[in-house]
């Protein structure tokens, strides 16, 4: 597969492009010079060939310590990683002594570069770019609009050249789980032979050949980046004192002990009165769908300042969208009191996210790479947890003796009979259970039941989810 890296001067429209490929809104796109820092990667299509693109920060002229000279060494970093180069400039704003300076740069780098002259909308955009983009010597320059989408054909034959032989298609997989009617769901109650994997086999929801996703997620300036490098060993993304560094949610493909895995680090989430910009209101939103999409969830906390408000909250809306939890308590080294400090947490967790009992908890120092072994077994752990199955038939005894142990309420003076239980979905295990009055069955006690389930299938740490149904009525 063909690696495209696209780089140039902030503001030409290198993000606008690399959606457009990817085909999805994957990068942050504002009008503010700088707003992509880190480079990331996407897989997409360019007519028949498949590509991996890579979208780089904004070029700048900066060697020191700045925000700007650490983005200019990770476009270097991205560079490294790319078969051929398509360096963007503006059409409108004609060519810019910035321009020519990274020209002269690329052309000293062994790696394949085409010139794109962007935003080439009318024919006097075109004529008017094109003419200044010769001065380059970087060949003959290809008009675009990446807003648009002209010149994809275009910039198809001018990669042909570099494309590998033979491409291999890998079709993406999601998540698979028992999806049925109504009619059909409820067609399965009484049937104690019924189990899951007839529907869908086992394996067939953890493939080893895809990728397990983690997000890695929590308040600004808590140590996720530091993280994501720590774990990979090298600088993959930009770090620093200052708090939202990152804005776009950043993935990276590894492998730890010959599991695939897909790292994503996303830009730290404030509660919401106080986001008053734009763009880390996008960069909030883009954090949030990369917690829809994973599988895993790391939530990184400061160590001195853990289990706040904005903790909680995001702790919620990870187990909300049944995603499977992991605590990451980062800054362990500048604890003192450690002992205090570990019971003054798990004190929070039971009394503020009561709904999941026994949340893998791991304390490490990313900045010293402490510990960072054991929180990807702890991913691995969890990871099995929430692919788990159970059977009906011991689904079914075990529910005959948490009713007989403890019954729901009476409705009207009558026995709300428990009749039937199953489980319908792995990732996260969802089970359906049919009742005589499903309407009448307190919220706490489906509590109590998924509460049992948790503890007696050996669920820890995991959401899980139950559906309550109106069970057949005999003499209808």
């Amino acid at each position: 597969m063909l690696t495209l890296a696209i780089v140039g001067r902030p503001n030409v429209g290198k993000s606008t492009l690399f959606n457009r490929l990817a085909g999805k809104q994957l990068a942050i796109i504002d009008d503010t010079p700088g707003v992509t820092r880190d480079w990331r990667e996407a897989e997409g299509y360019l007519f028949d060939r498949k590509i991996r693109i890579i979208d780089t920060a904004g070029l700048e002229e900066a060697f020191d310590e700045t925000i700007e000279g650490r983005m200019r060494r990770q476009t270097e970093y991205a560079l490294e990683k790319a078969d051929a180069v398509l360096f963007l400039v503006d059409g409108r704003s004609g060519i810019t002594p910035l321009d020519e300076h990274f020209a002269g740069w690329l052309r000293r780098r062994q790696v394949p570069v085409i010139l794109g002259v962007n935003k080439c909308e009318s024919d006097n955009a075109v004529q008017a770019g094109l003419a200044e983009a010769y001065r380059l010597g970087l060949g003959e320059p290809l008009p675009l609009s990446a807003a648009h989408g002209h010149g994809m054909d275009d910039l198809y034959h001018m990669l042909k050249p570099y494309f590998p032989a033979s491409d291999e298609d890998e079709n993406e997989n999601d998540e698979r789980g028992l999806y049925l009617s109504d009619e059909e769901l409820d067609a399965l109650e009484g049937q104690e032979n019924f189990d899951f994997t007839a529907i869908v086999p086992a394996g067939a929801d953890d493939d080893p050949e895809k990728p397990i996703k983690i997000a890695i997620v929590g308040r600004p300036n808590v140590g996720k980046s530091t993280l994501l490098n720590s774990l990979l060993g090298e600088q993959r993304v930009m770090t620093g004192p200052e708090a939202g560094i990152t804005r776009d949610a950043i993935a990276v493909d590894w492998t730890h002990k010959e599991r695939k895995i897909r790292l994503v680090d996303t830009a730290g989430m404030r509660r919401k009165a106080k986001i008053t910009n734009r763009l880390e209101k996008m960069a909030v939103e883009d954090s949030i769908r990369a917690i829809r999409l994973a599988q895993v969830v790391i939530m990184v906390m400061d160590a001195e300042s853990m289990l706040e408000k904005q903790d909680l909250q995001i702790a919620e809306h990870v187990i909300k969208e049944g995603r499977a939890l992991i605590l990451a308590i980062n800054k362990w080294d500048l604890i003192k009191n450690r002992k205090e400090t570990l019971e003054e947490m798990n004190y929070r967790l039971e009394t503020s996210l009561a709904q999941i009992r026994d949340i893998p908890t791991v304390t490490l120092s990313a900045l010293h790479g402490k510990n960072t072994e054991k929180l990807m077994d702890s991913v691995l752990d969890i990871y099995n947890v929430w692919n788990r199955r159970t059977p009906t038939g011991p689904l079914n005894r075990w529910l005959a003796g948490a009713e007989s142990h403890n019954p729901p309420p009476l409705v009207q003076g009558r026995p709300n009979r428990l009749k039937y239980i199953t489980q319908i979905k792995s990732r996260p295990p969802t089970f359906a259970l049919w009742i005589s009055r499903p309407k009448d069955l307190p919220a706490s006690y489906k509590r109590y039941l998924m509460n049992g389930i948790r503890k007696d299938f050996n669920l820890p740490g995991i959401p899980i989810r139950l559906l309550v149904r109106a069970s057949k009525n005999p003499y209808k």
